[in-house]
């Protein structure tokens, strides 16, 4: 279905908006909390969470501007997500960034620019829309991480950042360029027709399929492309952290499923052992290195690495002579892993932003000694987060895993069943270093001078937080449905 006109693309025309609504309205709040513009940006949100929640029902591709954006059942599901997620982050983040002088227009304003960024990136069609998404939000999160000044760690980090994110944009540009060259054409469809056709340098396709898999693979910080992610976790301020980690990734879901698959899925081979090699990869360096870690948010870096690395492991079955089944199940499963990784990240750094105070950040995994003792429910609720991190039943982490697990097992590859062996026994590892923070909670003794906690908006959508990963645990069949459907419908249409 094509359209021309603007309603297909009124989400973003409304964040848009209200971005540079709230970057003006700030200019005259004189609180210090920013009330006005924290409750300004968060309706705004929810205005545009309500968009893409009306527009999911409707089970339809659009394809708009001149087929330069395509709004699909997957990308009003990953934009609903993300739009959640940076709400989700925002209110986490207005105690702490409150106490830090952080709490600034700039903070907000850039998070829904940042969202835009995302959300185009998500309905891109052509390789000129999702890399003008993939800068938009790059930008703003450059400037994020470099927001609080006069700190050391957070202008190193906003360097490293700009420096080698710099990099992977110019390896995808590079791609996309001999993509162009290749195939004659900036357009996804076009891009799939020809590579059908076999009518192409097929030699320029092979060296623009492995310089787009290389900066997809920075986007979504996984091994060799993940010098980045430690640092900027560590070095930025919790409340930015939160935005890198968590919405940024649905996006990289996104602009892998478009460019790799309906794009480039005639050249599936190619790009399938790569990412193999990727995943499996990420998951031994971020498994093993994590171990190492004492910061807590470091160690979550690591942790991140290697969650992706199992993500992409969806990616790996291919189309067995005509039958999709074995490619579709496992981009589905991928989609669900994303989403609960997402809901998961957002609740470990939203627990380290609410035990933190002035002074004092609990970023080490020693700040949590004896959680237990003086805040039960908070300890309870990092115990699920890093059960479902570690796949343990019954959180939402053990389903994803193993959605991701059987859909290389069906394939009956043998191959992929020693993937996936390897994928279990790196998780056993990862076990270890996410069952220490709960020990650490509950054996061991308090320090002395252990800051009090206190209640608030972020602690209630902490304890919701987790009640969803484990409600989505014990009941995943609803998402795991609808994450199958948007997939089918979108490549679909």
């Amino acid at each position: 279905m094509t359209d021309l006109n603007w309603l297909a693309v009124t989400p973003e025309i409304v964040l848009l908006g209200m971005a540079c609504v709230v970057a003006i309205m700030d200019l005259f709040v004189t609180c210090p909390q920013r009330k006005p513009t924290y409750f300004l940006t968060m309706l705004s949100l929810a205005v545009v969470a309500g968009l893409h929640l009306s527009a999911l029902d409707s089970g339809t591709s659009v394809y708009a501007m001149q087929r330069m954006v395509v709004t699909d059942p997957m990308g009003h599901l990953l934009s609903l997500c993300a739009t959640l997620a940076v709400m989700g982050t925002l209110v986490y983040a207005q105690g702490y960034a409150g106490s830090r002088d952080l709490l600034k227009g700039e903070l907000f304003s850039l998070s829904m620019l940042a969202l835009l960024g995302i959300s185009i990136m998500i309905i891109g069609n052509n390789f000129l829309t999702i890399y003008l998404g993939l800068e938009l939000m790059s930008l703003s999160l450059y400037a994020l991480v470099a927001l609080r000044r006069d700190h050391v760690q957070s202008t190193e980090a906003a360097m490293k950042y700009f420096v080698l994110g710099a990099l992977a944009s110019g390896f995808l540009l590079y791609g996309l360029s001999m993509m162009y060259g290749a195939t004659g054409s900036l357009d996804l469809a076009a891009v799939y027709q020809a590579t059908l056709t076999g009518e192409i340098n097929k030699q320029v396709l092979a060296f623009g399929v492995v310089f787009i898999v290389a900066g997809l693979a920075f986007k979504l910080g996984v091994v060799p492309f993940h010098m980045w992610v430690p640092d900027v976790y560590q070095g930025a301020p919790t409340a930015v952290t939160l935005l890198v980690a968590g919405a940024p990734k649905l996006a990289a879901f996104a602009i892998t499923i478009r460019l790799l698959v309906e794009g480039l899925i005639n050249s599936a081979t190619d790009w399938q052992q790569m990412l193999m090699i990727l995943a499996v990869a990420s998951m031994a360096v971020g498994n093993l290195a994590a171990i190492a870690q004492s910061n807590l948010k470091r160690m979550l870096a690591y942790s991140g690495i290697a969650q992706l690395g199992f993500m992409l492991l969806g990616f790996i079955p291919s189309v067995v002579a005509g039958n999709t089944v074995s490619a579709g199940n496992g981009y589905g499963s991928s989609l669900f892993y994303v989403l609960t990784y997402v809901l998961t990240t957002l609740g470990t750094f939203g627990l380290i932003m609410v035990l933190s105070r002035p002074g004092f950040e609990s970023e080490e995994i020693a700040d949590l000694a004896g959680l237990h003792k003086r805040s039960p429910m908070l300890a309870g609720v990092m115990a699920v987060f890093m059960f479902s991190l570690a796949g343990i039943p019954p959180t939402v982490g053990f389903y994803a895993k193993l959605a991701v697990l059987q859909s290389l097992i069906t394939t009956n590859s043998p191959v992929l069943l020693v993937v996936s062996i390897v994928a279990v026994m790196l998780s056993l590892i990862a076990a270890f270093y996410y069952l220490r923070v709960v020990k650490v909670m509950y054996f061991d003794e308090p320090a002395a001078q252990a800051p009090a906690i206190q209640g608030g908006a972020a602690s209630t959508l902490l304890s919701i937080n987790a009640l969803a990963v484990l409600a989505l645990g014990v009941l995943p069949g609803a998402l795991m449905t609808l994450c199958a459907n948007v997939i089918t419908q979108s490549l679909a249409g």
